[in-house]
Protein backbone atom coordinates (compact mmCIF):
# COMPACT_ATOMS: atom_id res chain seq x y z
CA UNK A 1 0.00 0.00 0.00
CA UNK A 2 1.20 3.97 0.04
CA UNK A 3 3.17 5.69 2.52
CA UNK A 4 0.46 7.01 5.08
CA UNK A 5 -0.07 10.53 4.23
CA UNK A 6 -0.17 13.18 7.12
CA UNK A 7 -2.82 15.76 6.87
CA UNK A 8 -2.77 19.17 8.79
CA UNK A 9 -5.01 21.63 7.69
CA UNK A 10 -5.04 25.47 9.59
CA UNK A 11 -6.93 24.97 13.13
CA UNK A 12 -8.07 21.35 12.15
CA UNK A 13 -6.53 18.00 13.95
CA UNK A 14 -3.66 16.08 12.14
CA UNK A 15 -5.28 13.48 10.31
CA UNK A 16 -3.62 10.52 8.85
CA UNK A 17 -4.64 7.68 5.65
CA UNK A 18 -4.79 4.28 7.08
CA UNK A 19 -2.33 1.94 4.96
CA UNK A 20 -0.76 -1.39 6.62
CA UNK A 21 3.14 -2.83 5.32
CA UNK A 22 2.62 -5.75 3.75
CA UNK A 23 4.73 -8.74 4.82
CA UNK A 24 5.94 -11.89 2.67
CA UNK A 25 5.47 -15.39 2.56
CA UNK A 26 2.15 -15.29 4.46
CA UNK A 27 3.38 -13.27 7.39
CA UNK A 28 0.66 -10.56 9.47
CA UNK A 29 0.68 -7.16 8.28
CA UNK A 30 1.97 -4.20 10.14
CA UNK A 31 1.04 -0.97 10.48
CA UNK A 32 2.85 2.46 12.21
CA UNK A 33 3.17 2.46 16.15
CA UNK A 34 0.71 5.45 16.72
CA UNK A 35 -1.57 3.99 14.53
CA UNK A 36 -1.34 0.95 16.90
CA UNK A 37 -1.67 3.16 19.80
CA UNK A 38 -4.78 4.90 18.67
CA UNK A 39 -6.66 1.88 17.79
CA UNK A 40 -5.59 0.56 21.12
CA UNK A 41 -7.39 3.35 23.00
CA UNK A 42 -9.98 3.92 21.21
CA UNK A 43 -11.05 0.10 20.69
CA UNK A 44 -10.47 0.00 16.88
CA UNK A 45 -9.55 -2.76 14.80
CA UNK A 46 -7.13 -3.84 11.90
CA UNK A 47 -6.32 -7.40 12.27
CA UNK A 48 -7.20 -10.64 14.32
CA UNK A 49 -5.51 -13.07 15.96
CA UNK A 50 -2.55 -13.83 14.29
CA UNK A 51 -1.03 -17.37 15.99
CA UNK A 52 -4.87 -18.27 14.05
CA UNK A 53 -5.38 -19.15 10.26
CA UNK A 54 -8.65 -17.31 10.76
CA UNK A 55 -9.69 -14.56 7.62
CA UNK A 56 -12.40 -11.53 8.30
CA UNK A 57 -13.75 -10.85 4.98
CA UNK A 58 -15.24 -7.10 4.59
CA UNK A 59 -16.59 -4.97 1.56
CA UNK A 60 -17.18 -1.53 0.77
CA UNK A 61 -20.21 -0.73 -0.69
CA UNK A 62 -20.77 2.93 -1.95
CA UNK A 63 -22.75 2.23 -5.24
CA UNK A 64 -23.76 -0.96 -6.75
CA UNK A 65 -22.03 -1.70 -10.17
CA UNK A 66 -23.71 -5.25 -10.27
CA UNK A 67 -21.26 -7.61 -8.60
CA UNK A 68 -23.02 -7.88 -5.41
CA UNK A 69 -25.13 -10.51 -5.74
CA UNK A 70 -22.81 -13.03 -7.30
CA UNK A 71 -20.36 -12.42 -4.13
CA UNK A 72 -23.47 -13.27 -2.14
CA UNK A 73 -24.40 -16.02 -3.91
CA UNK A 74 -20.89 -17.14 -3.01
CA UNK A 75 -20.56 -16.35 0.24
CA UNK A 76 -23.81 -18.23 0.72
CA UNK A 77 -22.58 -21.67 -1.21
CA UNK A 78 -19.18 -21.74 0.43
CA UNK A 79 -20.40 -20.81 4.09
CA UNK A 80 -18.49 -17.56 4.71
CA UNK A 81 -19.55 -14.64 7.03
CA UNK A 82 -18.81 -10.91 5.68
CA UNK A 83 -19.45 -7.40 6.66
CA UNK A 84 -20.22 -5.07 4.12
CA UNK A 85 -19.77 -1.34 5.26
CA UNK A 86 -22.61 0.59 3.46
CA UNK A 87 -23.30 4.45 2.61
CA UNK A 88 -26.41 6.45 1.80
CA UNK A 89 -26.48 6.24 -1.18
CA UNK A 90 -26.33 2.36 -1.26
CA UNK A 91 -29.21 2.10 1.28
CA UNK A 92 -31.05 3.76 -0.65
CA UNK A 93 -30.75 2.23 -4.02
CA UNK A 94 -30.03 -1.19 -3.01
CA UNK A 95 -32.63 -1.96 -0.20
CA UNK A 96 -33.22 -5.21 -1.02
CA UNK A 97 -29.24 -6.40 -1.46
CA UNK A 98 -29.08 -4.62 2.10
CA UNK A 99 -31.90 -6.90 3.16
CA UNK A 100 -30.41 -10.29 1.06
CA UNK A 101 -27.71 -9.12 3.20
CA UNK A 102 -29.18 -9.36 6.46
CA UNK A 103 -31.52 -12.31 5.90
CA UNK A 104 -27.97 -14.64 5.34
CA UNK A 105 -26.71 -13.44 8.46
CA UNK A 106 -23.58 -10.74 7.39
CA UNK A 107 -23.21 -7.73 9.13
CA UNK A 108 -24.06 -4.44 8.05
CA UNK A 109 -20.91 -1.63 8.70
CA UNK A 110 -21.46 2.11 9.23
CA UNK A 111 -19.44 3.70 6.26
CA UNK A 112 -21.74 6.98 6.91
CA UNK A 113 -24.24 8.40 5.03
CA UNK A 114 -22.31 10.82 2.26
CA UNK A 115 -18.53 9.40 2.13
CA UNK A 116 -17.21 12.04 3.64
CA UNK A 117 -13.44 12.81 5.34
CA UNK A 118 -14.73 12.16 8.78
CA UNK A 119 -11.50 13.43 10.32
CA UNK A 120 -12.05 17.15 8.27
CA UNK A 121 -15.96 17.54 9.25
CA UNK A 122 -17.39 19.08 12.42
CA UNK A 123 -18.31 16.56 15.44
CA UNK A 124 -22.19 17.75 14.51
CA UNK A 125 -21.73 16.87 10.97
CA UNK A 126 -20.05 13.92 11.76
CA UNK A 127 -22.21 12.64 14.34
CA UNK A 128 -25.41 13.43 11.47
CA UNK A 129 -23.54 10.94 9.32
CA UNK A 130 -23.24 8.28 11.54
CA UNK A 131 -26.88 8.92 12.40
CA UNK A 132 -28.60 9.18 9.13
CA UNK A 133 -27.29 6.00 8.08
CA UNK A 134 -28.14 3.97 11.17
CA UNK A 135 -31.88 5.13 10.89
CA UNK A 136 -32.21 4.44 7.37
CA UNK A 137 -30.76 0.56 8.47
CA UNK A 138 -32.83 0.12 11.22
CA UNK A 139 -36.36 1.72 9.15
CA UNK A 140 -34.96 -0.74 6.34
CA UNK A 141 -34.27 -4.00 8.54
CA UNK A 142 -35.82 -3.11 12.03
CA UNK A 143 -32.59 -3.72 13.44
CA UNK A 144 -31.01 -1.16 15.23
CA UNK A 145 -27.77 -2.29 16.04
CA UNK A 146 -24.83 -1.24 13.81
CA UNK A 147 -21.56 -1.91 15.90
CA UNK A 148 -18.97 -1.59 13.07
CA UNK A 149 -17.72 1.61 11.47
CA UNK A 150 -15.15 1.82 8.38
CA UNK A 151 -14.02 5.53 7.58
CA UNK A 152 -14.38 6.42 4.14
CA UNK A 153 -11.20 6.42 2.52
CA UNK A 154 -9.22 4.99 5.24
CA UNK A 155 -8.65 8.70 6.51
CA UNK A 156 -8.65 9.34 10.36
CA UNK A 157 -7.45 11.20 13.15
CA UNK A 158 -7.69 10.45 17.23
CA UNK A 159 -10.55 13.18 17.20
CA UNK A 160 -12.78 11.10 14.68
CA UNK A 161 -11.46 7.83 16.16
CA UNK A 162 -12.65 9.20 19.81
CA UNK A 163 -16.24 10.30 18.28
CA UNK A 164 -16.56 6.86 16.84
CA UNK A 165 -16.06 5.20 20.12
CA UNK A 166 -18.70 7.97 21.68
CA UNK A 167 -20.85 7.01 19.44
CA UNK A 168 -20.91 3.20 20.21
CA UNK A 169 -18.84 2.21 16.84
CA UNK A 170 -15.76 -0.03 16.87
CA UNK A 171 -13.63 1.50 14.09
CA UNK A 172 -12.43 -1.37 11.34
CA UNK A 173 -9.58 -0.76 9.48
CA UNK A 174 -7.71 -3.83 7.36
CA UNK A 175 -4.38 -5.80 6.86
CA UNK A 176 -5.09 -6.80 3.61
CA UNK A 177 -6.27 -5.09 0.36
CA UNK A 178 -5.13 -4.48 -2.90
CA UNK A 179 -5.85 -1.20 -5.65
CA UNK A 180 -9.37 -2.83 -6.68
CA UNK A 181 -11.99 -0.50 -6.67
CA UNK A 182 -11.12 1.37 -10.18
CA UNK A 183 -13.88 -0.49 -12.34
CA UNK A 184 -12.49 1.10 -15.63
CA UNK A 185 -9.22 -0.82 -14.59
CA UNK A 186 -10.06 -4.24 -15.19
CA UNK A 187 -7.13 -7.08 -14.64
CA UNK A 188 -9.23 -10.12 -14.48
CA UNK A 189 -9.85 -12.91 -11.83
CA UNK A 190 -6.19 -14.38 -11.87
CA UNK A 191 -4.67 -10.77 -11.27
CA UNK A 192 -6.85 -10.50 -8.18
CA UNK A 193 -6.35 -13.77 -6.90
CA UNK A 194 -2.71 -13.30 -7.47
CA UNK A 195 -3.50 -9.75 -5.14
CA UNK A 196 -5.69 -11.27 -2.42
CA UNK A 197 -3.87 -14.43 -1.73
CA UNK A 198 -0.19 -12.84 -1.45
CA UNK A 199 -1.46 -10.67 1.49
CA UNK A 200 -2.87 -13.15 3.09
CA UNK A 201 -1.92 -13.75 6.75
CA UNK A 202 -3.33 -15.61 9.36
CA UNK A 203 -5.60 -13.08 11.26
CA UNK A 204 -6.32 -11.01 8.19
CA UNK A 205 -8.84 -8.54 7.88
CA UNK A 206 -9.63 -8.28 4.17
CA UNK A 207 -11.12 -5.00 2.23
CA UNK A 208 -12.46 -5.76 -0.81
CA UNK A 209 -14.36 -3.21 -3.27
CA UNK A 210 -18.12 -4.58 -4.70
CA UNK A 211 -17.30 -2.85 -7.23
CA UNK A 212 -14.96 -5.54 -8.97
CA UNK A 213 -15.74 -7.77 -11.53
CA UNK A 214 -12.28 -9.13 -11.09
CA UNK A 215 -13.33 -9.65 -7.28
CA UNK A 216 -16.57 -11.13 -7.96
CA UNK A 217 -14.67 -13.59 -10.48
CA UNK A 218 -12.00 -14.73 -7.81
CA UNK A 219 -13.73 -15.09 -4.94
CA UNK A 220 -14.31 -18.71 -5.32
CA UNK A 221 -11.41 -19.79 -5.81
CA UNK A 222 -9.63 -17.60 -3.09
CA UNK A 223 -12.43 -19.35 -0.77
CA UNK A 224 -11.29 -22.36 -1.91
CA UNK A 225 -7.69 -22.26 -1.80
CA UNK A 226 -7.84 -20.85 1.39
CA UNK A 227 -9.73 -23.41 2.74
CA UNK A 228 -7.04 -25.76 1.53
CA UNK A 229 -4.75 -23.99 3.06
CA UNK A 230 -6.16 -24.62 6.69
CA UNK A 231 -8.09 -21.05 6.83
CA UNK A 232 -11.57 -20.66 8.50
CA UNK A 233 -13.74 -17.84 7.58
CA UNK A 234 -14.96 -15.33 11.18
CA UNK A 235 -17.31 -12.95 11.55
CA UNK A 236 -16.34 -9.85 13.12
CA UNK A 237 -18.58 -10.84 15.85
CA UNK A 238 -16.33 -13.27 16.55
CA UNK A 239 -13.44 -11.02 16.88
CA UNK A 240 -14.88 -8.42 18.92
CA UNK A 241 -16.37 -10.89 21.15
CA UNK A 242 -13.29 -11.43 22.76
CA UNK A 243 -13.29 -9.34 25.91
CA UNK A 244 -9.40 -9.15 26.24
CA UNK A 245 -7.37 -9.27 23.05
CA UNK A 246 -3.86 -10.63 23.23
CA UNK A 247 -0.77 -7.97 23.02
CA UNK A 248 0.25 -9.33 19.89
CA UNK A 249 -2.70 -7.31 18.56
CA UNK A 250 -1.03 -3.85 19.13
Amino acid sequence: MLAAVILAAPGTAAAADWYFKPSKNHQPATTEPEYKALLKKYDGIYIGDITKKEVYFTFDNGYEAGYTAKILDTLKKEHVPAAFFITGHYIKDQPGLVRRMVREGHIIGNHSWGHPDLSRISDEKYKMELEKLRQAYTELTGKRSMPYLRPPRGTFSERSMKLAQEQGYISVFWSAAYKDWLRDQPRGADYAYMQIMKRMHPGAILLLHTVSSDNAEALPRVIHDLKKMGYHFRSLDDLTAKKQLPAVFW
